[in-house]
C-alpha cells in the first residue's frame, strides 16, 4: 500500500508543479509522476543543505518538484 501512495501523492505533486509552471511540457502521466516523487527528494536534499529540518512537507516537495521540471525544460529544448 505505501508504495501505491508514493505514486498518488507524487502525481498530485507533479501535477501542482505543472500548474504553477505554466507554458509547453514534454511528457505525460508517467513524467508527472516521476517528477513529483523525485521532487520530493529534491526538496528534502535542499532543506538539510538549508539547515531546515528534513521533513519538508508538500510545499518543499512541489518546490523541488518545480526545479526538477525547469531542468526537465531546458534539456528538451
Amino acid at each position: 500500500m505505501g508504495i501505491i501512495w508514493t505514486i498518488l501523492i507524487g502525481f498530485v505533486i507533479g501535477i501542482v508543479a505543472k500548474f504553477l509552471m505554466p507554458g509547453k511540457d514534454p511528457g505525460g502521466f508517467i513524467i508527472t509522476t516521476l517528477l513529483g516523487i523525485a521532487g520530493s527528494f529534491v526538496g528534502a536534499f535542499l532543506a538539510r543543505a538549508l539547515n531546515l529540518g528534513t521533513s519538508v512537507g508538500f510545499i518543499g516537495s512541489v518546490i523541488g518538484a518545480m526545479v526538477l521540471l525547469a531542468i526537465y525544460r531546458a534539456m528538451n529544448r
